[in-house]
């Protein structure tokens, strides 16, 4: 009962924050590119992702930490727990020093790619405001967020999250107005990303009575390095397509793919904010050697997923280009309509959100090491297609490469799970699949044959969004009581439970 109480807390709490994460989202770059232009729309948004390299320096050690704290936290054996957070500790303090010289060496670097668009000295110092917080939250905060991680009290973390999210956009908002610099603005929103992982270390260490003079346990997080492994894959497979055109491309690129990305992240976002918290279930119930309740829940889990991600996709390539339209307004320095790329960027990441549930079980039962491979075969695909068709394609080419990276990944861990941890037939993923695709063409077919007007504001746009989103849910729901009954039945007294709760 505890462990489903903290998994309806964490999403509540973590729907909120993706709540206020999204709307904030999509706030502030479009303040952006009114008060200053798609190019430096685009050099924030690269800037961002190419400083995520800096980040790849601490990868592995939250899923190693997370697997070795499942049992204690289970037990409740403190010395355990003081012991790996103490392990975890140091290993980040020296990763915060060589994150602060990797930051400051890409700040030199990253202006050569875009010494035709911007000035260096100005493209240094908005690199280094902007990776500010990303240096603060490993110094100062990523090993208290991986103990609630692992302790299922996550909303904790998306409760000071949704806090920032609101004063870093208010800030901007005001400094944006009052004409103030790009510079001054990003600077505003360090400052705010600063004191978070500050407030969340301090709460962690009085609530969980964290030692730190203590031993450390080294062996514990042995298996850093393969998890490094899956998270510098991920990081390629994420970063991939922004990269490739910062090189190969523009800026103005850069940003027409940085307005479709709000709807990605939205999509992302909202699918992942019902898994938060998943993974440390799993775990417990790994921890616990529940392999009756591990075979359910993942039944449960899938058919919701696959279930969400149908929903909002089929509606996002529905409703995605009369939002784009609204959303670039008077934004005439590039085109922003493009239905082929935003089509195969929305598929590869219904193929992403369904992959989920396989990819938390096999998360949370350490599994790094046997699915590494995998992991790196990803990113390869990814980077290979996409430099090989964005010269002639552009922004549709590499979408296609992370749209078919993606298929491969979502097939390799839905195998790996099915043989090695839950033990049933690859098929029931096939026919979940297909059926996805039966019911987004059902969907297709009777938004087409209604003919909603063409929004041209955004209430009109949101009225045909509600009419749209209804008949999804309709027919989704359908299909899964006529094909799947049990599952369905399963997920729908589930979802009765955590509501109550």
């Amino acid at each position: 009962m505890q462990r489903g109480k903290r998994a309806a807390v964490n999403t509540a709490v973590s729907f909120l924050e993706e709540f206020v994460s999204l709307i904030c989202g999509f706030i502030l770059p479009r303040l952006i590119l009114a008060a200053f232009g798609s190019k430096y729309n685009g050099l924030t948004l690269s800037i961002s992702q190419f400083l995520s390299c800096a980040v790849l320096l601490r990868s592995g050690i939250g899923g190693a930490t997370r697997a070795a704290l499942y049992k204690p936290l289970a037990t409740h054996n403190q010395d355990e727990i003081n012991s790996i957070v103490k392990a975890t500790d140091i290993f980040m303090k020296k990763i915060g020093v060589v994150l602060l010289g990797a930051i400051l060496f890409f700040a030199v670097l990253y202006p050569c790619f875009v010494k035709n668009e911007f000035g260096w000295f100005f493209t240094f110092s908005l690199y280094v405001i902007i990776g500010a917080s990303t240096f603060a939250e490993s110094f100062f905060g990523i090993t208290y967020l991986i103990v609630l991680q692992a302790d299922q009290r996550l909303w904790i973390s998306s409760l000071f999250k949704s806090i920032c999210y609101i004063l870093n956009t208010s800030i901007a908002a005001i400094l944006i107005y009052n004409n103030f610099s790009i510079h001054a603005v990003k600077l505003g929103s360090a400052v705010i990303y600063v004191i978070y992982p500050i407030v969340l270390g301090l709460y962690v260490r009085r609530h969980y009575h964290i030692d730190t003079h203590v031993k450390p346990n080294n062996a514990a997080i042995a298996q850093r390095w393969d998890a490094f492994w899956q998270q510098v894959a991920y990081f390629v497979m994420n970063n991939t397509d922004i990269m490739v055109l910062t090189v190969f491309s523009n800026m103005l690129e850069v940003s027409v793919y940085s307005v479709y990305n709000l709807v990605i992240n939205g999509i992302k976002k909202t699918v992942q904010s019902f898994t938060n918290g998943l993974e440390a279930a799993f775990g417990n119930m790994i921890a616990r050697k529940e392999e009756k309740a591990l075979s359910q829940n993942v039944g449960i889990i899938e058919i919701m997923l696959y279930s969400l991600s149908t929903i909002v996709c089929t509606c996002s390539a529905i409703l995605i280009l009369d939002f784009v339209k609204l959303y670039t307004h008077n934004v005439t320095d590039v085109e922003y309509i493009r239905p082929a790329f935003a089509y195969t960027i929305l598929l590869a990441q219904f193929f992403s959100t369904i992959r989920l549930p396989y990819q938390l079980v096999v998360q949370a039962a350490g599994h790094y090491k046997q699915t590494k491979i995998g992991a790196i075969i990803e990113p390869i695909i990814n980077i290979a297609l996409s430099i090989a068709f964005v010269y002639k394609f552009g922004l549709i080419g590499v979408a296609v490469g992370t749209l078919v990276a993606t298929i491969f990944r979502t097939i390799q861990y839905s195998i790996y799970m099915s043989k090695n941890l839950v033990h049933r037939s690859i098929w029931v993923v096939v026919s979940k699949i297909l059926l996805c695709f039966v019911e987004a063409a059902a969907i297709f077919t009777i938004v087409w044959r209604l003919n909603l007007p063409s929004a041209g504001n955004y209430f009109s746009w949101f009225c045909n969004a509600c009419v749209t989103f209804l008949i999804s849910c309709l027919v989704v729901m359908l299909g899964n009581i006529v094909f799947f009954k049990n599952d369905t039945v399963n997920m729908l007294k589930k979802l009765k439970n955590i509501v109550r709760k």
